[in-house]
């Protein structure tokens, strides 16, 4: 069983830096691929970042490439998104989620979410 909270969401202008903290309970963190997804009002959710459990394979949504990065600290459970150069359009609530099924498996588990909002 994994747990997940996110921490860092807030109101930024546009142009801005946010980084977004995803901290994990549970033994099997340093084994589990993990990933950032997000969902604007009235849209559905999608996929933003995702990085393995080794920190060797990352992947982007294309709308973010170049602007967001991913990152994981296995000794302290924590994964991040750093999100930088930020749009209106970034505007979301951000979720962390964990898999252990492999690089392709479904996501198993999920974190509460942390509202980004990015003002023009």
């Amino acid at each position: 069983q994994v747990q997940l909270v996110e921490s860092g969401g807030g109101l930024v202008q546009a142009g801005g830096s946010l980084r977004l903290s995803c901290a994990a309970s549970g033994r099997t963190f340093s084994s589990s691929d993990m990933g950032w997804f997000r969902q604007a009002p009235g849209k559905e959710r999608e996929f933003v970042a995702a990085l393995s459990w080794s920190g060797g394979r990352t992947n982007y949504v294309d709308s973010v490439k170049g602007r967001f990065t991913i990152s994981r600290d296995n000794a302290k459970n924590t994964v991040y998104l750093q999100m930088n150069s930020l749009k209106p359009e970034d505007t979301a609530v951000y979720y962390c989620a964990a898999k252990k099924g492999g690089w392709f498996g479904a996501y198993d588990y999920w974190g509460q979410g942390t509202q980004v909002t990015v003002s023009s």
